[in-house]
């Protein structure tokens, strides 16, 4: 059986994580047993959310356990299996966690999916055609249910959900502006992801100037929201809101190091009325196979352009992982594997 080399949470960040919260070992694979399939990962995932989870913490999540593989989706190959309906060679996705093989119980629902690379490569199933794609689908259609000729702000428009956010709006007649970190997240975000505005926040670090930005980019104001950041950016754009807006919470990576966000003026929510609603795309798995069908159409036609930040090893998760937490990644961060 071959060598398997796994990433582990060795102990909590205090504060900021850093690469020594994590520890590299080799284990063996074990024998499998009937209706188990052994899966050679070629694409790991990172993702924001894993930040919160390394915290010993009340959350949505269960938080990662210490001495144990850190946890996370992964898409492969099948290179043994004692199941009827996986061969080897078929390539399948997963949550196989930081490591570069994993044992499937693949009798288990939802433990592991078969998926076609014809027309979609094999990492965007991780990214664009995988959980960050979901989740921008959920947040607009299920929360924000936007009307052709609104205009809808996303923070962290340049990665893996923002991104298919924006092809996802444009594609419902939407007004689309994105908000990313640095000259040529923007551009690309604008030429590439098609979307009508963008704007650095590094060129607007506070409330006061993010919100000028907002008002010469959404001029009718804001009528949708997808909220990946939080802090003075969230502060900026209710500012900007307009009456009955709504907004989809995904995440808040300004808080992952475990400061909390006031919010500036929480009284707005009640002048315009907005709608706000924090959701776990994980908790609806009834949507996947629909909104998985449009973000495959939109990729294979081409009017989804994802952009993907590869770290080659397992040995290059930990700063990875740590740089996409700084928005040093474009675009969906990976780990290859092979």
């Amino acid at each position: 059986m071959p060598t398997n080399r796994q990433q582990l949470l060795d102990n909590r960040p205090e504060g900021e994580a850093v690469a020594s919260n994590f520890k590299l070992v080799s284990a063996e694979t074990p024998p499998l047993k009937d209706n188990q399939v052994l899966v050679r990962h070629h694409y790991m995932s990172l993702d924001p959310y894993m930040r919160g989870r390394m915290n010993d913490a009340k959350s949505y999540a269960q938080p990662q356990p210490l001495g144990q593989v850190m946890q996370g989706g992964t898409a492969g190959e099948v290179v043994e299996s004692r199941h009827p309906k996986y061969a080897v060679g078929d390539k399948v996705v997963g949550f196989g966690g930081w490591q570069e093989y994993s044992v499937v119980d693949a009798s288990q629902p939802g433990a592991l999916k078969k998926v076609d690379t014809t027309h979609v490569p094999l990492s965007h199933y991780l990214g664009a055609v995988g959980m960050p794609g979901v989740t921008a689908w959920y947040g607009l259609v299920k929360i924000i249910a936007p009307k052709a000729g609104e205009t809808l702000v996303v923070t962290a428009a340049a990665g893996a959900v923002g991104s298919a956010f924006g092809a996802l709006a444009k594609a419902r007649g939407c007004r689309v502006v994105g908000i990313a970190g640095g000259a040529d997240k923007c551009k690309y975000v604008k030429d590439e992801l098609g979307f009508d505005a963008c704007i650095d926040y590094r060129q607007h670090p506070d409330v006061k100037s993010m919100s000028a930005a907002l008002k010469e980019a959404c001029p009718g104001g804001i009528d949708g929201y997808f909220e990946n950041v939080g802090g003075y950016i969230f502060d900026a754009v209710l500012l900007r809101a307009n009456a009955f807006a709504r907004i989809a919470l995904c995440g808040m990576i300004a808080g992952y190091d475990g400061q909390p966000l006031p919010l500036a003026n929480p009284a707005l929510f009640l002048i315009n009325r907005i709608k706000l609603e924090g959701f776990i795309v994980s908790e609806h798995m009834e949507v996947w196979p629909e909104a998985l069908a449009e973000l495959g159409q939109l990729v294979a036609s081409g009017k989804l352009k994802p952009r993907e930040s590869v770290a080659q090893g397992i040995e290059a998760a930990p700063e990875a992982f740590l740089g996409l937490l700084k928005g040093k990644n474009f675009g969906k961060q990976l780990v290859k594997l092979i």
